[in-house]
């Protein structure tokens, strides 16, 4: 029950951020949105505020957003069709970019909830170099060899990037006064420490500032898999479908509620990023019609631009289909 409270949880919120951004910014430039709808499956409630249909569905698995010619042939002025292009690629950017923002709030709750490491001295690590250099909790770090300290990140490459076999020099602020401090450091597992930890603070733009960098660091780190696959080194093992995220969601959240936050944040920018792939039926793929329209100066063939996303679809259902069978195999449904 608690993996079927969270999956819901998390594709829901996921889905339903994505299609708000596309709803939003169709608003915004103009284009009718038929209906917006809170979920999938039979309607439960419906409510229309203008010439848009606001939609209850039984199945809380996301939800879509329904625009005015975006899939068929309009006369309707306001049609998606009938837009400039420009408006059009911000429409279907919008969703990526939300998931992205959801991201960033997803990740910035944790940073406030956790806290980020700040310069300040938390405590040592047992009879390690710093803890008996003089050095006491609550020094804040200003300087490492010359270097001014302004992160916790610096502190910790200034002291990696240093010689073992050489003295570290750290100005610490302790009641407004400078202290200096040589250290020897020591090697562990490759590195160079002195042996101390951060203290761990929480503020709003720290939290803002930790949710941004956990984002960006996601979004690298799925480029570089999706660099790695194209090098051929990943393999189809290393790809989960629908299955397999919901089990990384059940193991998540028997492990606590940071971990789920972390792993909704994570599937947003997943979802972020595959949408803006150039992928027949995906965002990616229209969003790459239209700049070609842009620079013919008129659209492609509908009719051929709507086979291609079909054909699209359907190989991506078939991807999904297979990476489901794996998944099953995986975690050992099938056995």
């Amino acid at each position: 029950m608690q993996t079927a409270i969270a999956a819901i949880f998390v594709f829901l919120l996921v889905i339903l951020l994505h299609e708000l951004g596309h709803f939003t910014v169709a608003k915004l430039v103009g284009i009718r949105v038929n209906e917006f709808s809170i979920g999938m499956g039979p309607k439960l409630f419906q409510k229309t505020k203008g010439d848009t249909k606001y939609t209850f569905r039984l199945l809380p698995i996301g939800g879509y957003c329904a625009m005015e010619g975006e899939d068929e042939k309009s006369d309707d002025p306001r049609s998606f069709s009938n837009v400039s292009p420009f408006a059009r690629i911000s429409v279907v950017a919008a969703g990526a970019i939300m998931n992205f923002v959801l991201a960033i709030i997803i990740f910035s709750i944790v940073s406030f909830i956790s806290g980020t490491p700040s310069t300040i001295v938390g405590g040592f690590s047992a009879n390690s170099p710093a803890a008996n250099s003089g050095i006491m909790i609550e020094d804040e770090i200003i300087e490492i060899n010359g270097i001014k300290i302004k992160s916790w990140d610096m502190i910790t490459d200034a002291i990696g990037n240093s010689s073992p076999e050489e003295n570290i020099k750290i100005v610490v602020l302790r009641n407004e006064e400078r202290l200096n401090f040589n250290i020897t450091p020591i090697q562990e597992n490759g590195r160079t420490i002195i042996g101390i930890t951060p203290k761990y603070q929480s503020s709003v733009s720290t939290a803002i500032k930790g949710g941004i960098e956990l984002t960006w660091y996601f979004i690298k780190l799925l480029f570089d898999f999706l660099a790695g696959i194209f090098r051929g080194n990943f393999s189809a093992d290393d790809i989960s479908g629908p299955v397999g995220v919901i089990n990384a969601i059940g193991e998540a959240a028997n492990t606590g509620f940071i971990d789920l936050l972390i792993l909704l944040g994570y599937i947003s920018i997943n979802l972020g990023i595959f949408n803006l792939l150039p992928i027949p039926a995906l965002d990616g793929s229209r969003i790459m019609f239209l700049l070609v329209e842009l620079i013919r100066g008129k659209p492609i063939n509908p009719e051929k631009e709507g086979f291609i996303h079909m054909v699209g679809f359907a190989l991506l259902i078939t991807l999904i289909l297979v990476v489901t069978y794996q998944d099953l195999i995986r975690i050992n449904l099938l056995q």
